[in-house]
């Protein structure tokens, strides 16, 4: 098993690698920052030293004055090269933690819709932006504040030890006693800095449910009951904020308990070889100053520590959520065939929860071509079946095959090739806040205009089309506000027919249409099922009358399934007392 050092720099590794030249570029700096903090103390050892020594005046002041131009030139290379430094390592990490950030929303996209009903949006933002937040600001500045203060550290002990070793040694032990107190105290803070994110995960994962339902909140008198829920998730993450806080306020007590010995050793050790006669009184300086240069690097990594803390706790998260795996696996290579597909259900049954089945022994053989009408109460299982065919989820037990002239399991079909061939038009419809050409293409650049217009002339929507008050750049806004539920329908027929699938399915919207909206839609479904096998889920007499087919459900069974004639000619039919009683009262 790895240790977390191992685990910390493999993933490190994993994202800079593709930077190299830029991370080679900023050792580079470092390395040259380095060496500069380390001679400048040298050049005013020297100009001490010389001024001490009695010449100040005539010929021999010229040494000191040129000291004075390196050491002043020197400093302002130095603030340039750490200046270069800091935003080559703000470019290095901003770049690698977006591409971590691709990953974490490309990966949670593939993770199967169990894992995204167990895990709320608000969660998953807080996993995907701030624990790579974390991670960017540790990327950017751990080789900078990190990194190069330890070797800043190394060169310093080199230093001394050429002057005294005694002074090296005793520095050195105080540098490593200082390195193993932070890191022990890493061990006791980082797992605050966990439970915090956690309790903010939880915060902004009941605000975004609330908020999301603000109008079901208000009319159903439950904003007492979330306040309430407000006031428990923000208290709870206070009392992890004031325990991850107390781990602030031990690490600054640290610094200046490690400062305090740190001058105790610089100042005391100094005075005693100077009056030993080991040392001169400018050595005595550098040997201050080098020993505030040993502070100054274990005060950065301290105030450091704290974004380590978080980014060690954001990588550990970020890593879970990483190693999850979808339970929808696209480990199939067979193709299907183009143009109407055949749908066969084998005994299939599923449930969501365990021990509660939504679908129980559901079998039925759907020709190529045809027209299933699918009906049921809320909650029978039709939009189950719908999800189960487009591999949302599998099956608990049973088979389901598509295919033509040779009938294949859904499992066996890659993935996207299946998704690929089947179009779904849900009830909501989902749009971006983006122009109707995005919407239509989700911001493929490699469909034309001319693409979109002529499948909107095929789908007959060129009326709705001439509507748009500016075309193919119309802005929609956020959650498709501006658009009507079947306006919404007519953009996601045109999205469906730009890749022609073999099968379609098609959620009608249950709510009222106006009359023109409602011919622009039945004109777009005929379009849309041509030539097509179809599934629709149907809440209107005008949309089953087109099926060839009718399949009712009832608590997960199928309860009648058969030629939709032959059913509606049956007076012991379920389907006719259906079409007797008014189906939108019945079914809705």
């Amino acid at each position: 098993m790895r240790s977390p050092l191992q685990r910390y720099s493999s993933f490190f590794l994993r994202y800079v690698r593709p930077l190299r030249r830029r991370l080679a570029l900023l050792g580079l700096l470092i390395l040259a920052s380095i060496g500069l903090q380390l001679v400048n103390p040298q050049i005013i050892r020297y100009f001490i030293d010389m001024a001490t020594s009695g010449a100040t005046a005539g010929v021999q002041s010229t040494p000191l004055i040129g000291a004075a131009l390196i050491f002043l030139g020197a400093a302002l290379l130095l603030q340039a090269v750490s200046v270069a430094a800091t935003y080559v390592g703000e470019d290095i990490g901003w770049r690698a933690t977006n591409q971590l950030r691709g990953d974490v929303a490309l990966h949670c996209l593939r993770l199967d819709m169990g894992f995204h009903h167990d895990h709320t949006p608000g969660a998953m933002i807080e996993r995907i932006d701030g624990d790579v937040m974390d991670i960017a600001v540790f990327f950017a500045q751990f080789v900078v504040r990190v990194f190069g203060n330890l070797l800043l550290l190394l060169g310093v002990i080199l230093v001394l030890l050429r002057e005294d070793w005694r002074l090296s040694l005793v520095l050195g032990v105080y540098t490593i006693a200082s390195l193993i107190s932070f890191y022990y105290m890493r061990k006791i803070a980082v797992p605050h800095w966990e439970a915090t994110r956690q309790a903010a995960t939880d915060l902004f994962g009941f605000l975004e449910e609330q908020l999301s339902g603000t109008e079901d909140v208000r009319s159903s008198g439950a904003v007492a009951y979330t306040m309430r829920n407000l006031f428990k998730f923000a208290r709870a993450r206070l009392d992890k904020e004031i325990k991850s806080g107390t781990m602030d306020i031990l690490f600054i007590a640290m610094w200046f308990t490690l400062y305090t010995i740190g001058q105790i050793i610089a100042f005391g050790g100094g005075y005693w070889l100077f009056q030993q006669g080991a040392i001169t009184i400018g050595t005595v300086y550098m040997v201050v100053y080098y020993t505030d240069r040993i502070l100054q690097p274990l005060n950065d990594i301290t105030n450091q520590f704290q974004n380590v803390q978080k980014a060690v706790a954001g990588i550990n998260r970020v890593e879970t959520l990483l190693g999850m795996e979808s339970k929808i696996r696209s480990n199939g290579a067979t193709p299907l065939p183009a143009g109407p597909l055949m749908v066969r259900f084998d005994n299939v049954e599923f449930c969501y929860v365990a021990e509660e089945p939504v679908l129980r022994e559901i079998s039925f053989t759907l020709p190529q071509g045809r027209i299933l009408g699918l009906l049921g109460r809320t909650g029978s299982g039709k939009t189950t079946i719908t999800r189960l065919l487009y591999r949302l989820y599998d099956p608990a037990a049973g088979s389901i095959c598509l295919g033509a002239n040779q009938l294949v399991d859904i499992r066996q079909v890659d993935l996207a090739a299946l998704r690929g061939s089947i179009g779904m038009v849900t009830q909501e419809v989902q749009l971006f806040r983006a122009t109707v050409r995005d919407n239509l293409t989700f911001f493929n650049r490699a469909i034309s205009d001319q693409q979109l217009l002529a499948m909107i002339d095929e789908l007959g929507l060129r009326e709705w089309y001439d509507r748009l008050p500016n075309g193919l750049d119309t802005e929609i806004e956020t959650e498709g506000n501006s658009l009507s539920a079947g306006e919404a329908q007519l953009l996601a027929f045109t999205r469906v027919f730009l890749f022609d699938p073999g099968l379609v399915i098609l959620d009608e919207a249950s709510s009222r249409l106006d009359p023109a909206t409602e011919r622009l839609i039945e004109r777009a479904v005929d379009a849309l099922l041509a030539n097509r096998t179809g599934l629709i889920i149907a809440h209107r007499l005008a949309t089953v009358q087109r099926a060839d087919d009718i399949l009712i459900l009832e608590e997960g069974r199928i309860s009648e399934y058969g030629p939709r004639e032959q059913l509606a000619a049956d007076p012991n039919s379920r389907f006719a007392r259906l079409l007797q009683t008014g189906m939108e009262e019945v079914l809705v």
